[in-house]
């Protein structure tokens, strides 16, 4: 199977942040951590039962190439992933990922896949076991899916659709949107090197079976934040890459400062709650989390 291409949307994407409070936030990020760290060196923040904040900054190897990285980490045996659409909401127009939060109440909230211009998804997109239109993009062959109508499977994972199937009339799984596969079970990064560069948001699984979502806080090549989570995050087993440049959004919930754990000093994911300060364009399309009953 070829290589899937590292998309060309992203690199045309408009900022996600504007230019000032991006060098700001990236200056008080290197000034805050204490040099870089492989992933288990991680300090974690738990913001919700079963749900964790950090920013990891990637080892010597790759720190010319990736900047440091948001990360989420979720327990899907605790939270419940969802899907929204603006259409499948009926409305007029797509929203702001902070008029997703104000609408759905989601907890966390980060972009999906790509869409065109018309802001049709494109891949598949399920919500509640029903397919939003989309059909299956032959090149995009990863899919992030939860709520398992078999109690035995997994509630959330990346499928990689060169290997997992997948039923289209008969799906599993409630939740689905697809997208690029980042990088695989095998260590095979599934991307090619472009040059390009922008805001990423990538969707992976670790050895444990938790949920990462990872936003990088400046631009980035696909192939190079691959590789570095390759050497740098081994426990990540396997990831794919969701839309990027301006629709790279991921939002914690201002309400969750109030839960997480107490510290002295500012966090450094912080800067993710409420969506940040920057610049943000509306997403057609949507994934929220928010915790099991």
């Amino acid at each position: 199977m070829p290589c899937e291409s590292e998309r060309g949307a992203g690199g045309g994407h408009r900022s996600a942040l504007g230019p000032a409070f991006s060098m700001l936030m990236l200056v008080g990020l290197w000034a805050g951590l204490s040099g870089s760290a492989l992933a288990q060196d991680l300090v974690w923040d738990q913001v919700l039962d079963g749900v964790e904040a950090a920013v990891w900054t990637p080892g010597p190897r790759c720190q010319d190439d990736v900047p440091p990285v948001y990360v989420v980490r979720a327990d899907p045996a605790k939270v419940r992933f969802s899907t929204y659409h603006f259409r499948q909401e009926q409305l007029a127009e797509p929203l702001t990922i902070q008029e997703w939060h104000r609408r759905t109440r989601a907890s966390v909230l980060f972009n999906a896949g790509l869409f065109r211009e018309n802001f049709a998804y494109l891949g598949l997109l399920f919500k509640d076991g029903r397919s939003l239109g989309s059909k299956r993009h032959p090149q995009w062959l990863g899919l992030f899916v939860a709520e398992p109508l078999d109690p035995g499977l997994r509630k959330a994972r990346v499928l990689d659709l060169t290997v997992d199937p997948f039923s289209e009339t008969q799906p599993a799984y409630l939740e689905a949107a697809q997208s690029l596969m980042l990088l695989d079970r095998t260590g095979k990064i599934r991307v090619r090197q472009s040059g390009k560069r922008a805001y990423q948001t990538v969707v992976g699984e670790d050895g444990a079976g938790q949920i990462l979502v990872m936003k990088t806080v400046e631009p980035a090549g696909l192939w190079a934040l691959a590789d570095c989570l390759r050497s740098d995050y081994p426990a990540v087993r396997q990831a794919m890459a969701m839309d990027g440049g301006s629709s790279s959004d991921l939002l914690i919930g201002e309400e969750l400062l109030a839960g997480a754990e107490p510290r002295s000093g500012p966090r450094s994911w912080e800067a993710l709650v409420e969506g940040g300060k920057g610049e943000h364009i509306p997403l057609p399309a949507v994934i929220g989390l928010v915790p099991r009953k």
